[in-house]
């Protein structure tokens, strides 16, 4: 049965939980309609649910830090490979270090030829083997960026399963099991993109050869930018697949948009308003490392302010008919893939995988009204990844 409505005594218990409820929108909506930053005792953290505020709080850098001062590296992956792909990712950066890659990576991606893209996307999503649709939402694009990272076609499983275990260790849940998987996946990770760096000349128009033109300047064989083009993949693994995920639901859901699966600029419409209406990245966090007042609000060094980025999606102020799915808006804004100086530069890319999968998904699963009665829960994860049954 599809649990995907809900009332006002079915709400989640807090705003992190929201990420997984089915129909989290509600609260969020009530949450705008209080203060513009609000303490949640039960998180010990401040909530900023309003899209002006969410950006104020991502634009605050400098006072406002991705990762805690103290803990700059998840303490569970110090001194493993898993660890030191972590700490040299762009994303969980500030200051020089942020800056040392991300320039390159920004002009790699807005460089890609995406009509190129979606056609390799296509083939080899296409060419995923056949698995439970919550495997192939991940499968499909994950592959694909290996794929245009440069790994030859027979290792696309295998870099699949290799970042499927990498992202196990992003979790405060993760096992000691699944640690060392993450470990030895992201030692693997690393060989091989040093091998692929180093050897013969990447495939031309490979996101790996952009990247290595965009670096040459900058010690392209460094383990840092090495660790980013992990990055690449591991953003894609968990991202994209909700995003992916979440436009299907979202045909199953309204079956006016049909017509729409038909063409290219139709799907690609499709996923660029789930992008808006039901992201797959629900919230993020900002950690506090020099006082600053925010909305009228001080906070202290050491405060935690937990971003929902899918409620700013939904306020009012920020879209028009914000609750309404529309394929086309006059300025469709968003914050799912971040804001300002931590903005993801590969929102078109990520957009372009999950349209080329959900073409493939829907060739794979014919009939919709089946799939939707049968329904589908949400991953206990930070992402917003269904689970269909």
């Amino acid at each position: 049965m599809n649990t995907t409505s809900t009332t006002s005594t079915d709400l989640p218990v807090d705003p992190v939980a929201a990420a997984t409820h089915a129909d989290p929108y509600p609260y969020y909506a009530s949450l705008r309609d209080g203060p513009p930053l609000v303490w949640n005792e039960r998180l010990r953290l401040w909530v900023a649910s309003r899209a002006e505020v969410v950006e104020q709080v991502l634009g605050a850098h400098g006072a406002l830090r991705v990762r805690p001062l103290s803990e700059p590296v998840p303490r569970a992956i110090v001194g493993s490979a898993a660890g030191e792909v972590f700490g040299h990712l762009v994303r969980m950066n500030e200051g020089p270090a942020h800056q040392a890659h991300r320039p390159a990576l920004q002009r790699a991606l807005a460089g890609l030829d995406l009509n190129a893209v979606h056609a390799a996307a296509s083939q080899v999503a296409q060419r995923v083997p056949a698995q439970p649709l919550p495997d192939m939402i991940f499968s499909m694009p994950l592959q694909a960026v290996a794929h245009l990272l440069g790994f030859a076609d027979e290792m696309l499983p295998q870099v699949d399963r290799w970042m499927r275990d990498f992202v196990a260790c992003l979790s405060p849940l993760s096992t000691a099991e699944q640690l060392q998987a993450a470990s030895a996946a992201a030692s693997e990770l690393l060989t091989r993109f040093e091998a692929l760096a180093a050897g013969a000349a990447p495939r031309q128009g490979t996101l790996l050869a952009a990247v290595l033109a965009e670096s040459a300047a900058s010690a392209p064989l460094s383990r840092s930018l090495l660790a980013n083009l992990v990055g690449l993949l591991s953003q894609t693994c968990d991202a994209t697949a909700g995003l992916l995920g979440n436009s299907l639901i979202a045909v199953m859901r309204e079956p006016s948009l049909r017509p729409a699966l038909r063409t290219r600029d139709g799907l690609q419409a499709i996923v660029e308003e789930t992008a808006r209406h039901d992201p797959s990245a629900q919230n993020t966090r900002r950690f506090v490392a020099e006082p600053i007042t925010l909305a009228g609000t001080p906070l202290a060094v050491g405060d935690t302010v937990l971003v929902l980025l899918a409620s700013a999606n939904r306020d009012p102020a920020f879209n028009p008919d914000p609750d309404v799915f529309m394929l086309v808006r006059a300025q469709r804004r968003m914050l799912g893939f971040g804001h300002g100086m931590h903005a993801c530069p590969g929102q078109a890319l990520a957009c372009t995988l999950a349209a080329a999968g959900l073409d493939a998904l829907l060739r794979r699963t014919p009939d919709l009204e089946a799939q939707r009665a049968r329904g589908w829960h949400y991953r206990p994860t930070a992402a917003r990844i269904p689970v269909f049954h």
